[in-house]
């Protein structure tokens, strides 16, 4: 027979029910239960998805029911803990970004995987896709040349009032601002494409928004591989986009899109001494996939039914927010931090950092 995993949703806000829409289209998985403490969201959440199950907590949930794994849609506060309690019952855990408010807490998440013998995976949606899978392919493979420049700029806008929401906005509830809780989407698709970083500068400024948190940041990022990569993040932009470009020896990569991308949002453009017949060997695959959950879902669903490792789409959970980090620990220390000094354990707490109010009058 073939194995049917019991999957449960924890939190029902509205990044959960991407969760719920993809579990109902993938084979040899059910969702069975949900937890919130809102009764009247689980019930809603409930009918709209046909989940049999509803409790208050995550306590009462793993009690109750026998489940092999849990999404974690919650705030990002009360991750660690949680991812814990779900690796306890014998669970695998996928969790929603950013994986954690600190390096030590993403730290102990992926110990208490190790010693429970289960998985975590951790959703950067971004990296999904056959688009963002050539591109790589072709980056990795040295088809393109060395990469040079890179620019990885969230323009993104939330309102006064997205910030009403009691545990956004502040460093002890949700870690950071806008680079932390936005900006780390495009970063971790920069990083997955280009690979492990090797220095980060950065700055934090409060520009408009009443937070005590930065509404925008900017960076250099330093690439192990040479590249070098301006990152900017806001939550100020009228028009929003997400936005990559990429320069190499050979070409240059250019992606627009805004909460996710398809083959139609990515150009490749060739640099005038690649002749045409060499460029057209890297057009997308015909075969198109775009980003998002369910792309993302699907292949870790097939990696826990096979008993294989976490994929590359929803591993490495900690390479964003180490990126994420050295930003907010450079703009505290007011110069570059290497990936060799964020080991130290003074890094890998509160990323608690000055921030720039450049608000009239302030």
């Amino acid at each position: 027979m073939t194995r049917i995993l019991r999957a449960a949703v924890l939190g029902t806000g509205a990044v959960a029910h991407l969760h719920a829409e993809a579990l109902a289209a993938i084979d040899g998985v059910t969702a069975v239960a949900s937890a919130d403490p809102s009764e009247e969201r689980v019930r809603d959440f409930n009918a709209r998805h046909g989940i049999a199950a509803g409790y208050g907590t995550l306590e009462e949930l793993l009690a109750k029911e026998a489940v092999d794994v849990v999404h974690i849609c919650t705030p990002p506060a009360g991750h660690a803990e949680q991812t814990k309690a779900a690796f306890d019952a014998g669970a695998h855990v996928i969790a929603e970004k950013p994986p954690a408010l600190s390096l030590a807490e993403v730290d102990a998440m992926q110990s208490d995987a190790v010693a429970a013998d289960r998985k975590l995976a951790v959703v950067f949606q971004q990296r999904t896709g056959t688009a963002a899978a050539h591109i790589r392919n072709l980056l990795q493979s040295g088809e393109l040349g060395r990469p040079l420049t890179a620019v990885c700029h969230t323009h993104w806008y939330r309102g006064p009032e997205y910030f009403d929401v009691p545990w956004r906005g502040t460093w002890e509830t949700e870690g950071g601002g806008t680079t932390l809780s936005h900006g780390i989407h495009q970063i971790d698709l920069l990083a997955y494409l280009l690979g492990e970083w090797s220095s980060v500068s950065g700055q934090l400024f409060r520009l408009d928004r009443e937070l005590e948190t930065e509404d925008t940041s900017c960076g250099v990022v330093v690439f192990e591989c040479g590249a070098v990569a301006s990152v900017l993040s806001t939550v100020l932009a009228p028009r929003e986009s997400s936005l990559i470009r990429i320069d190499t020896e050979h070409a240059t990569i250019e992606l627009e899109h805004l909460y996710g991308h398809n083959h139609a949002s990515w150009k490749l453009t060739p640099a005038r001494h690649i002749s045409a017949e060499r460029s057209a060997s890297w057009a997308l695959p015909s075969n198109e996939v775009p980003s998002g959950h369910d792309a993302l879902l699907s292949e870790v669903y097939e990696s826990l039914l096979a008993g294989a490792d976490v994929p590359p789409v929803a591993a490495d959970p900690a390479r964003a927010i180490e990126i994420v980090a050295a930003l907010y620990a450079s703009a505290g220390r007011g110069a570059p931090v290497t990936r060799g000094e964020l080991a130290a354990p003074d890094f890998r707490g509160s990323m608690r950092a000055p921030v720039t109010d450049l608000r009239p009058g302030r």
